[in-house]
This record gives C-alpha cells, sequence and structure tokens, in this order.
C-alpha cells in the first residue's frame, strides 16, 4: 500500500456553498464545491486523521477510507471537530477506544464540549482516550509507523497546531507564524497552508500572506487550503506559479 496524504476537505467553516447555496462568484464546478477543512494520512496500513469536521462521514465515503487509527486535532473550534460522534463505528469495528491526539488546550476543550466521548455516560461506554502532545509523538500499529512534530502557531485568540511529518507540514488555521516554527517549515517537500481569503482576516493568513509565507520558507510544493467563497480554485490556478496549487476535496499525494 502507498504512502498518502489526502486533503478530506478543503473550505472554510462555512465550506461553499454555503447552507442558503450562497457560493459568491464561484464558478459551478466540482472543484469549488468545498467541504470543512480535514485531512487524512495513510502510511502503509497505518490510517491517521486529521480533524474531525462536520463532514467527515461524507469525506470518509468519498475517500473509501475504511481503517482508523488515531486523530489528531488541530485546534477546538466548531469546523475542526464537530463530526467526533461520528467516529464511533471505528470503536466497534477496532474494538479498542480511539487515540486522539492534541495540545493541552484543545484536549481540555475536547473532554469538556464532547464528554460523551471520554466517559461512561447513559450506559454508553466512552470511545476515545486522549494524549497531550507538546514535542515529537510516535503512531504506530503492528506494521507501520510514523513520527510526528507538533509546530504551535498562532490563529487570532487562540494558539492552534500544525503538524509536520516525513518533510510534510499541513497548518490549516494560522494567522502568524513565529520565527522558530518557520525554520522548521524550510524547504520542506510538501506545505499545506491556511489561506482563507483575499482581504486581511484577525485570525487567518489571507492570500497575501500565505504567499509571503511560501516565499519565506521555500517548499517544493505548496498547497492552499481553508478557501472561502472569495477564491476561485480556477482563478487561483491561473495566477499561481506551477509549484502552488489551491486545494480542492480529495486532492492527495504520495509521499
Amino acid at each position: 500500500m502507498k504512502n498518502k496524504f489526502t486533503i478530506l476537505g478543503c473550505g472554510s467553516s462555512l465550506g461553499s456553498p454555503w447552507i442558503t447555496n450562497y457560493s459568491a462568484n464561484l464558478k459551478r464546478n466540482p472543484k469549488n464545491i468545498r467541504t470543512r477543512c480535514c485531512a487524512h494520512i495513510q502510511k502503509g496500513n497505518l490510517s491517521i486523521l486529521i480533524d474531525t469536521s462536520p463532514d467527515i462521514k461524507s469525506q470518509f465515503l468519498r475517500n473509501k477510507i475504511k481503517t482508523l487509527d488515531a486523530i489528531i486535532y488541530t485546534h477546538e473550534h466548531a469546523d475542526q471537530t464537530t463530526g467526533i460522534f461520528e467516529m464511533r463505528p471505528f470503536f466497534w469495528k477496532n474494538k479498542k477506544k480511539i487515540p486522539i491526539y492534541g495540545s493541552p488546550r484543545t484536549i481540555r476543550e475536547l473532554r469538556d464540549k464532547y464528554a460523551f466521548c471520554f466517559k461512561q455516560r447513559h450506559g454508553y461506554k466512552p470511545i476515545m482516550n486522549t494524549n497531550i502532545v507538546k514535542k515529537k509523538f510516535t503512531i504506530l500499529n503492528r506494521k507501520n509507523k510514523i513520527e510526528i512534530e507538533p509546530l504551535e502557531v498562532s490563529h487570532g485568540m487562540i494558539k492552534a497546531t500544525g503538524y509536520l511529518f516525513e518533510k510534510i507540514a499541513y497548518v490549516s488555521d494560522c494567522n502568524k507564524i513565529s520565527d522558530k516554527v518557520s525554520k522548521k517549515l524550510m524547504n520542506l517537500d510538501f506545505l499545506i497552508i491556511d489561506c482563507l481569503r483575499k482581504n486581511k482576516h484577525p485570525s487567518h493568513f489571507n492570500y497575501d500572506d500565505a504567499i509571503d509565507f511560501v516565499k519565506f520558507v521555500k517548499p517544493k510544493k505548496t498547497i492552499l487550503t481553508n478557501l472561502h467563497v472569495d477564491l476561485d480554485y480556477f482563478n487561483l490556478k491561473k495566477k499561481l506559479p506551477k509549484n502552488i496549487i489551491p486545494a480542492f476535496d480529495g486532492l492527495s499525494f504520495n509521499f
């Protein structure tokens, strides 16, 4: 089995179109239909999910993902977490709790908001166990393992976590990245980075922020994600250099 990274969803917090069917001036094309931000790492038969978006069920079915070994969380916001209860069938299938990983704050918030996943409630068994990560950690099963480094980034009023592994970094939500973290993101094979919209935003990189950061850290290939309805896939593709591409749902690459 090949090692594969998949963008399950690349939309901003409301996706596109919104629930009201609003999608600004996006061209009508599947590449502009975006579910909420989420990604998947397949290392051999090791299956790791990054975040549990509200669209996680359809994302798994569409991408034919049938196994799950662990979940790593970038932060606790609703668009990254509210699909958490959809993970119950993997608890039943695996016959053991699903390990989840995140910063101290993220884990605390998840345990508080989704207590039923972690504590016995009304006869329902807890389906997950928590792991707080502050430095490099390893996720493994019988056949494969992967070492992952958490990277703290600013995301408006909170700190979010980016993840670095195998010369790939995923930083879906950020408005500022420290010099210390930037150094770890230099010259990667792949950088998946927040690029919310055209105008400045208090908790996300906008287009100019993302492009400036890419020029600074010089990855071989960049994928722009967390795309709002004012950023059309085809318009972006036209103006970006070949080594920077806009994400679309289902975009994948081997590593």
